[in-house]
């Protein structure tokens, strides 16, 4: 079963809590017990689980791969995104989340994370629940 969301960014860079909407479609699944993958079927975004409670990880997270790839740079991409590839790879298109109780399994802090890189758009989450 593929569920898809669609996530709207605000900012070109931007960490956005999908959690609660991967636990609906989970529900709606019906699967009590299995997997739920998680794609990004975008070259400019990726997805995530980190911390879910402290803010400040988020824009810890933003610094970090900034510091890494920085917007100045010798780059050949001419749409001029060139860091928005580069930060996708980096964090990747994909997770698989454990389901079982009919709920992910996840840690007491984690949350899923759609993870925007050349933002503002409208976007999809491909969902795989089995």
């Amino acid at each position: 079963m593929i569920f898809e969301l669609s996530v709207k960014s605000h900012k070109r860079e931007e960490f956005i809590n999908i959690t609660s909407d991967i636990e609906d479609k989970v529900k709606e699944s019906g699967i009590n017990s299995g997997l739920c993958h998680i794609f990004i079927p975008h070259t400019t975004a990726g997805v995530t689980i980190n911390e879910g409670a402290d803010p400040d990880v988020l824009r810890d997270m933003e610094y970090g791969l900034d510091k890494c790839v920085p917007d100045e740079g010798q780059y050949h991409h001419m749409e001029g995104n060139s860091t928005a590839h580069i930060k996708s790879s980096i964090v990747g298109c994909e997770k698989t989340v454990f389901i079982d109780n009919g709920r992910l399994v996840l840690g007491t802090w984690q949350s899923v994370y759609f993870c925007e890189f050349d933002g503002p758009r409208t976007r999809k989450v491909l969902i795989k629940i089995k």
